[in-house]
């Protein structure tokens, strides 16, 4: 049995949590960056992040062209990449580069480094911001001579939901 006191609040959600309240969340999170920005969600860009926020997985560019809502307009891949470039620019997703996917960014109005769990079970992602990690690596990388521009570190494991399973 999992005790779910030892997870870090904001790390892996109950699988039976409230989707539509993360959804409804990350979406008025957005629309307060942009509205910051002074720049617009629009449509597109709403929907792609929307596709996102769904499932907290990771998603490839054509995963997310078959789960919109197209209407009576014509699948362009150029429509989600535009979209995907705008929420990465204004940190409301990020790219897992060892999966060539994108996910929703967990704590989009707080200014945080990037570190990802991804269970190789159920294929869930946790997005943590351990600030340690993230004064060690930039002090490494100052010893270094390197500039860091965006740490981001993947790492896959498995979640306590399927660690208690096995």
């Amino acid at each position: 049995m999992v005790d779910r006191s030892e997870i870090p609040p904001d790390a892996f959600l109950a699988p039976n949590h409230d989707h539509k309240a993360c959804i409804h969340e990350g979406l008025l999170a957005a629309q307060r960056i942009c509205d910051r920005a002074s720049v617009r969600l629009t449509s597109d860009r709403q929907q792609v992040l929307e596709v996102l926020l769904h499932d907290h997985a990771a998603l490839g560019a054509y995963d997310i062209i078959d789960r919109m809502d197209w209407g009576a307009r014509k699948r362009a891949s150029s429509v989600v990449y535009r979209a995907l470039e705008f929420l990465i620019g204004h940190g409301l997703v990020h790219k897992l580069h060892s999966r060539n996917a994108f996910i929703a960014c967990a704590h989009p109005e707080v200014d945080h480094g990037t570190q990802f769990l991804i269970c190789a079970g159920c294929q869930i992602i946790a997005e943590i911001g351990d600030r340690k990690l993230d004064q060690s690596l930039n002090q490494a990388a100052r010893k270094a001579g390197f500039t860091l521009h965006r740490p981001m570190i993947e790492i896959e494991g498995l979640c306590p939901y399927c660690a208690a399973i096995k």
